[in-house]
């Protein structure tokens, strides 16, 4: 069977990654050999819609589950679409992570096991840097202290892809794509939550600024 789990490294013993559609990499592992391919995430540092891109992502490369920490509910719903089913793991290496699914102990993620606006640059990751004096919007991660728009860098690293000694990189199948669901409305209502958030944190920069320009 293959399976992908979101991870932080490029082989069998790194750590998988709590997160699903911001997480570094993507290893997908042969369960029955053991044998990997490792892909990069290209959606790590998206504006928007990394939880869609990603889910499309596993699922043209032939995923049959996927193991993660969390899931959002537009990645959880393209994921259902496709009927991959999804399975929570709580921490550990990737080895750890595929010997807990063969052994049946991990559970079904029956839905998204985080809000729409858990992985949205700006959005509770804390890694946004503003420039500048006041209470900015860090673009980069969480509701930065400096004034303007934090430019943050999120947790954008590339890894290049290494498969281990014997396995072959699994081949297109122009079938895959066919299947990929219609994400149209998907990506719309992804786009809606975080217009919703944005205008959120607008309306709070703004109460700040006034405060302050009235010496409170």
């Amino acid at each position: 069977m293959r399976v992908v789990i979101s991870a932080e490294g490029a082989d069998l013993d790194c750590r998988a990654s709590p997160v699903f559609g911001r997480c570094p990499t993507y290893l997908f592992v042969d369960t029955e050999t053991m044998a990997f391919e490792v892909l990069p995430n290209p959606a790590v540092d998206a504006a928007g819609g990394a939880g869609i891109q990603a889910a499309r992502l596993v699922v043209e490369r032939g995923a049959q589950a996927v193991l993660t920490g969390n899931v959002g509910p537009n990645a959880s719903n393209v994921l259902r679409s496709a009927n991959v089913p999804i399975y929570q793991f709580s921490g550990g290496t990737v080895r750890e992570a595929i010997q807990a699914f063969q052994a049946g102990k991990l559970p079904v993620i029956g839905s998204s096991s985080v809000g729409s606006s858990a992985y949205m640059p700006g959005v509770g990751t804390g890694t946004g840097r503003g420039m500048g004096m006041g209470r900015g919007i860090g673009m980069g991660g969480g509701m930065g202290r400096g004034g303007g728009m934090g430019r943050g860098g999120g947790m954008g690293r590339c890894m290049g892809m290494r498969v281990a000694p014997g396995a072959a990189a699994a081949p297109e199948d122009p079938t895959a794509v066919a299947q990929a669901p219609d994400l149209r409305e998907v990506e719309i209502s992804e786009l809606k939550d975080m217009a919703s958030m944005l205008r959120k944190q607008l309306a709070e920069v703004l109460e700040r600024l006034e405060r302050l320009e009235k010496g409170q």
